[in-house]
Parts: C-alpha cells; structure tokens; sequence
C-alpha cells in the first residue's frame, strides 16, 4: 500500500510523513515550501505496513517555474499511490486555495482521505468544521506533532490494505519461516552525491534513474532535503541519495539552509561511497576539496565526477583537476576522477564502475602474513628514525577493520613515529596491495606480537 501525504504549504505534512515513519528524515521548519522533492519511506501505523510518500506543498504556479516543478513532482507521487491523504491546517480553517485543489483531487478519482491537521486544543476544532465544506466526507482530526488521532486515522488507512498480509509479531517470533533462516542478502550500495550548489547533482541523480525524479533548475539551491532513492545498476542494488549543495560555513545564514547542510552532513555520515561533483568549466575550488576531505575523515569511499564535460572537453581542465585533487587530498591518493556529463549521459557507466570498484576497495582485507611480509621489506629498504639513539622498533602490522580498511601497527614506541614515516607507510599499503582513492586508518599500539607463540 503506497499513501500519498498531499496539500498546501506549512500544513504538516513532513510532521506528519516523520510521525508516521518514526523518525525526523524529512525536514520540518515553518518557513512554507521547505520541501520541494518527494520523498518515501516504510511506515507503520498500528498493524499496518506501508509506504508514505512526503510531498512538496500545492500552489499555483506558471510553467516553467520551480513550483510548477513541484506540483508536477506532486502530480506524479499522487499517480503512484493507492489513496492520498489531504491535509488542511484547522487552525487556520479552509483557505481558497484548499478549496481550489480539492476541486483537482476529486477530479484526478483517486480516494481522497480528508485529514484536519493541527486540531490539539479548541483552537482548530472550528477548522474542522469548515473541513465539510470540501466535499471529501468526513474529516479525520489529528495532531502530527502531538500524536492525537493516530487511531482515527488508522480506520481510515485500513481499507486500502486490501489482501496485504499483516504482521502477526507473536507467530513471528515462535514460528522462524523459510526467510529468517535464509541469510541475508547484501545491502545496497549507499550512494551519496555531493557537492557545491548548481554543478549538476540533481541532474546526475536524473540521468542515472533515467526519469524526473528530483527537482532541477538553473537557479543554486533547489535540493534542500537529502532525497534516497532505491535503484539498480547491472543488477547491483544501488540506494541513490541526492543531497543539498554545500557552501562555505559562513556564506549559510539562513535556518532552512542550515538544517538542509546538516541533513547533507547525515547523509555522508551513512553513505558508503559519495561522489563529489565539480564543475568541469571551473577550476577546482577550495570548497571542493573542504567537501571531499570531509568526505575521507569520515571514512567513506570517495570518487570525483567532473561534471558538464560536454560544455568543457578540455585535456588540459583535466589534468589541472587530478594534479590539484592528488596534492591536496593526498589521503585519497589514486582517487577516480572520471569526466561525465549529466545532461547528455556521457561517461556515466565508468563513473559507475568507478564507484563499485571504489566500494569493494572500501570492503578489501587484506591477509596478516602478507601484511608482515611487505612491512618488512619496507623497514629495510627506508627504516624508521631513531629515538633518543635507539632504534625505534616496528614489530608488527594486522588489518583491524574494513570499510575503511583499519590497520593496527605495534611499535616499541608509537608515539615517537614521525607523520611522515606513517605517510611512507600508508603510500606503501596503498600501492602494493591497490588501494588508491580510499581513506586508510593505522592507529598506532604498544606491545608484543599478540599472535606470537608464549614461551613454553
């Protein structure tokens, strides 16, 4: 069952659609047309499972404008939904544009359900009311932010489950089926595309979905959530997550634009791969690499799109890129930056390709002995420094953790090993056991081998 969560702006709707889910992904602030793109989730209300589909707010608007871009995003969740829920603020009663759209939602013949949003207090109760005069039967009043009238609209919601099978949690539990024993399948690939405003991310997130599925236009900021999408490449499940663009700290004033920087913030804390998009007919910006180091400290995967290729085709542009990504990220030294073109669809299957060798190198361990073996050789061709005229000892090198790919290096004295010795090593990790454009972690320890054989 897919439910649809539609109505003007600031009525709750991303309230409501974070209330029904569970938890605060949509972003919620007073200001009116905060949301723009549509976005779902699995909720749960009662016994029932379902998607519910968040939506930007009705308003009329000329072609060709963002809001015509959002009713139309609007236009198409309202298609793919088995009903729709149609909110109006009581505490503000009926408005003439509330009575213009429901007039174009008994139009479209999908089940309608009337939901009078705000009504905690007497405050809305006149609202509610009103609320008969649509024409959409009668109105099921709730509180989003508060909670109250849940179970009303629990009835409401129950008869478009149809023949859905319902949760029975007891059976659940006393009874394992065939998919509890089965092992879990892989998750998806979590995706993030990052970068500053207008250098084409929502048009990249386009062309890979092959459909409008976000929000586009020539003017910066359009994306404001981060919108995941569930999506497939050569079989690889993919979840594509469109993000908010990021400008410098102190350029973000507004509140709406601090709490979209946050949610891109999130999404990257999530994400396994992030691509950071560039603008291929600028230069690489400071900022770009503020974005793409933030990216690498919190050990995500990284691969750099260089974007608008079409509009650039410049050998040298290329050149200029990688050499100022390698010296100014040198820890994601060997980082794929591939040329594409989101409006045209060039290059994008060797990005692609680039992010799922760029995952499976996230992924990557590497075996202990081999580990030794080449830390060994490594010692003898360039040794490490000497500590007040004793030789600092390395004793010996194990891979913690993957994703990043985490090694724990014992030393007779870690806390004397110079930086640019750990950089000697981490250069030589990466290139003998190929692991460019990843973050690699060595955290340093005191002690004896601890797989070394006790004297007996």
């Amino acid at each position: 069952m897919r439910i649809a969560i539609i109505g003007r702006p600031n009525v709750g709707k991303s309230t409501l659609f974070n209330r029904l889910v569970g938890r605060p992904i949509a972003l919620v602030d007073p200001t009116p047309g905060v949301t723009r793109d549509r976005r779902e989730a699995e909720a749960k209300l009662g016994h029932l499972h379902f998607t519910v589909i968040d939506t930007a707010g009705l308003e009329d608007a000329a072609p060709d404008t963002l809001e015509a871009g959002m009713r139309a995003q609007t236009q198409r969740a309202l298609d793919d939904a088995d009903a729709a829920l149609f909110l109006i603020d009581a505490r503000a009663g009926l408005t003439p544009l509330d009575r213009h759209f429901a007039q174009w939602l008994r139009r479209t013949g999908k089940p309608i359900i009337l939901v009078a949003n705000k009504c905690e207090g007497r405050a809305g109760q006149s609202g509610a009311l009103d609320a008969h005069a649509l024409g959409l039967g009668e109105p099921i009043e709730i509180s989003a932010e508060h909670g109250e009238g849940l179970l009303d609209l629990l009835g409401a919601l129950e008869p478009f489950a149809g023949d859905e099978p319902v949760a029975d949690e007891d059976t659940q539990a006393d009874e394992p089926t065939e998919a509890d024993t089965a092992p879990a399948p892989a998750g998806p690939i979590a995706l993030t595309i990052i970068g500053r405003p207008n250098v084409g991310k929502s048009t990249l997130i386009n062309r890979l979905l092959g459909e409008e599925r976000v929000l586009t236009g020539p003017e910066p900021g359009v994306t404001r959530d981060a919108i995941s999408i569930d999506w497939q490449w050569q079989g690889k499940p993919m979840r594509l997550v469109d993000t908010a663009g990021l400008r410098k700290r102190a350029r973000v004033t507004g509140r709406v634009e601090k709490i979209a920087t946050q949610d891109t913030m999130r999404a990257i804390r999530f994400a396994n791969v992030a691509v950071l998009v560039l603008d291929a007919q600028e230069p690489v910006e400071k900022q770009d690499l503020t974005i793409g180091a933030h990216v690498l400290e919190e050990g995500r995967a990284l691969v750099i799109a260089l974007n608008k290729w079409d509009l650039s085709q410049s050998r040298r542009a290329l050149d200029q890129a990688r050499d100022r990504i390698e010296v100014s990220l040198p820890q994601a030294k060997g980082v794929a930056v591939v040329p594409v073109s989101a409006l045209t669809g060039a290059g994008l299957d060797r990005l692609m390709r680039a992010v799922v060798q760029a995952y499976e190198i996230w992924n990557r361990r590497v075996p202990t002995g081999q580990l030794n073996r080449w830390m060994q050789r490594a010692i003898e061709r360039h040794a490490p420094p000497l500590v007040d005229g004793r030789p600092l000892r390395l004793r010996y090198i194990a891979q913690t953790n993957t994703r990043p790919p985490t090694f724990a290096l014992f030393a007779s004295k870690p806390g004397e090993l110079p930086d640019a010795y750990r950089r000697y090593l981490e250069n030589g990790l990466r290139e003998t056991f190929d692991l460019p454009g990843t973050p690699l972690r060595m955290m340093l320890r005191k002690g004896k081998n601890p797989y070394a054989r006790q004297a007996e």
